[in-house]
């Protein structure tokens, strides 16, 4: 981690946002996390209680996966250094930011919704009073089925990835789980329904 990341992670533990909520979606590949946050962000777009963060990453775009602000690394040590940030971390290579502004919207009462890093989870648990961690699963059978759909792994790595994500889900033992192996609008009314509950529990 750059000394620039490591101290914007440092200060961001000394000060609490209180108020609002920060919710941190997570989920194993395969899970559908994506799809369920699009699903999310359409059906809340019209409350002004609830927004969507969007993150700066060291990554070019892809238009198949997170819809993020890409940054070079010299970029992004730049935005690090002009406060442009109210989190930052780094992980499998890169380095996430979330915009300084979602803490003022938190401390006015809003709910903020970010795509999750499990890296940045203990980090974050500090940094906003109120946090909160949805994690996004399914069966075995069904995350197996999908991963090998995309073609980019064997077998053997598909095993591998599932038991990993196994190992993560029990760290995540006070989460809000959402099980996706079935219909995608099931999940996505569900995942709906904890962000605004979520968001009510901390007023």
């Amino acid at each position: 981690m750059s000394l620039l990341v490591e101290k914007i992670a440092d200060r961001s533990v000394l000060k609490p946002v209180e108020n609002g909520t920060f919710i941190a979606v997570v989920g194993a590949s395969g899970a559908g996390k994506d799809t369920l946050m699009n699903f999310a962000r359409d059906a809340l777009k019209d409350r002004r209680d609830v927004f969507f963060v969007q993150r700066v990453i060291t990554r070019p775009t892809d238009g198949a996966t997170e819809n993020h602000i890409p940054a070079t690394d010299a970029g992004f040590e730049g935005l690090v250094q002009d406060g442009h940030f109210a989190f930052a971390w780094q992980a499998h290579g890169l380095m996430y930011g979330l915009p300084a502004e979602i803490d003022a919207l938190i401390a006015d009462g809003k709910t903020a919704v970010c795509n999750g890093s499990r890296a940045a989870l203990a980090g974050l648990k500090q940094r906003y009073a109120n946090f909160v961690v949805i994690n996004i699963t399914a069966r075995r059978d069904v995350l197996a089925s999908r991963l090998a759909a995309r073609g980019r792994e064997d077998r053997d790595q598909i095993l591998q990835r599932l038991d990993r994500g196994r190992e993560l889900d029990a760290q995540l033992s006070d989460a809000i789980v959402i099980d996706n192996s079935g219909a995608v609008e099931t999940a996505g009314k569900a995942l709906v329904e904890a962000i605004v509950s979520a968001g009510k529990s901390a007023r």
